[in-house]
This record gives structure tokens, C-alpha cells and sequence, in this order.
């Protein structure tokens, strides 16, 4: 893995990305000229219209997706100097990805959803994992669910238990895709609170979303618009990310 040298204040570095993808009829320019710096210990939140570019933005940071042109450095690592492989053995060890549609695989409980993260990463001692994934669903208040399935819970008991999955190899880089966008407001303000929470246990959150009100609880705002990384709102000094105060 390629490593830059000397900024572990930043998590997250994006220079001068674009993404286009290619298509039989034209081509479409998702991103255009993106840089941006996301630091140790910040809650950002992104917001714009349909196809601003927020989730290809997002995948980018996953590498899920991989840029046109352009860097990105994540936790002090170059995610255009890995193969597939290496990205995914990363990818589960230091990032936790929360899904607008929660993603979790039917047929196993919510437990099981959880442990899969530790058992395919091989993290922590077997005997442990069913401690922590069970600690892990008591933060979200799903310890009397944990033996369900997804589809006999609701909606916001999916999204809280795709979150604890995403948090199971204890990742310090968290980015959520819409992820309170089909829950009632009361769901959405408890999942908004456990990102609060992890941002001052100094995780690095990012979180797409379409709900202002909520956008503008985080310390920063991105906005895009067509690609274009428009503006941003601060609401509290980012550098060397936030205190405790």
C-alpha cells in the first residue's frame, strides 16, 4: 500500500478527482475537479440534488469505485495504488460502510450479521466475536431483537443493526449513503445521535443526505451540484478534528 508521509491530521485527502463514466449514447461527468480534506474525529455531511454526485463521491472513498483522474488517500493510504484484493482486505478492516438500503443478508439473524464482518476480516479471538457483535447491537438497542431476521424487524432496527455491522471491525472511518433516508424522523434523529457519538469517540464520519435540518447538525457541509463541489458550511473548527467540549 502507498502511503504519504506526515498528515495524520487528514483521514481523508481528495485531489482534483473526476469521474466519468461512459456510456453507448454519451458520456456523463458525475464528478468534476473535486478536492476536499476530511480530518481524524469530523462528522461531514453531504448534501445536493439527485445525481449531484454524492454517492459517486462516497464510493470513491470506499473504492468501491475508482476515479477518471484524480488521488485519494484514505487513513494515509493511496487507493489508485491497490489491486481489487487489496482494497477489499482494507476496505474491511479499516472502513465501515452504512447502506441507504441496508444490505443485510436476509436468511442470517441480526447476530450473525454482524459477526460476518469479524469472521471474513478474521478479527479478534473466535470465542470474542459473539461478545462484541452482542455489545455492538446493545449500543443500538437491538439486543432483544438480535436473534431476528431482518424481515422481522422494522426499518429503523435494519438500518441500526447495518450500522453496528459496519462498525464490527471497529473501523476509524465510517460513511453512510442516505442512511436515514427511509426512516421516520424519531429512527433518523436516534441514528444521527450514534454518529454524533462515534465523531467524538474520534471516528471519522461521512454521511450523505438529503435532510438539511440534519446536515446542518454536523461539523461540516459539503455541497455538490453537478458534479462540482459548490460550497460548505463549518460549524465548528475542524482542524485536528474536534475536542470534547
Amino acid at each position: 500500500m502507498t502511503r504519504i508521509q506526515g498528515d495524520h491530521d487528514v483521514a481523508i485527502r481528495i485531489a482534483d478527482l473526476s469521474k466519468i463514466y461512459h456510456t453507448a449514447s454519451q458520456d456523463y461527468v458525475a464528478l468534476k475537479d473535486v478536492s476536499l480534506e476530511i480530518h481524524p474525529g469530523e462528522f461531514v455531511c453531504v448534501v445536493g440534488r439527485s445525481g449531484s454526485g454524492k454517492s459517486t463521491l462516497i464510493n470513491m472513498m470506499t473504492g468501491i469505485d475508482s476515479p477518471s483522474c484524480g488521488d485519494i488517500w484514505v487513513d494515509d493510504v493511496h487507493l489508485g495504488a491497490m489491486s481489487e484484493n487489496d482494497l477489499a482486505i482494507w476496505r474491511g478492516e479499516h472502513v465501515g460502510i452504512v447502506f441507504q438500503f441496508y444490505q443485510l443478508l436476509p436468511m442470517l439473524s441480526l447476530l450473525e450479521n454482524v459477526l460476518l464482518p469479524m469472521e471474513v476480516a478474521g478479527r479478534y479471538d473466535q470465542a470474542l466475536r459473539k461478545e462484541r457483535a452482542m455489545n455492538l447491537l446493545a449500543r443500538v438497542d437491538l439486543s432483544q431483537e438480535a436473534h431476528k431476521r431482518p424481515g422481522e424487524v422494522s426499518g429503523g432496527q435494519q438500518q441500526s443493526a447495518a450500522i453496528a455491522r459496519a462498525l464490527a471491525n471497529d473501523p476509524p472511518i465510517l460513511i453512510a449513503d442516505e442512511p436515514t433516508g427511509n426512516l421516520d424522523t424519531l429512527a433518523a434523529e436516534r441514528i444521527f445521535i450514534l454518529f454524533d457519538e462515534l465523531a467524538h469517540a474520534h471516528k471519522t464520519v461521512v454521511m450523505v443526505t438529503h435532510d438539511e435540518e440534519i446536515a446542518a447538525k454536523g461539523d461540516r457541509v459539503l455541497r455538490l451540484s453537478d458534479g462540482r463541489l459548490i460550497g460548505e458550511d463549518v460549524r465548528v473548527p475542524v482542524l485536528g478534528g474536534r475536542d470534547d467540549a
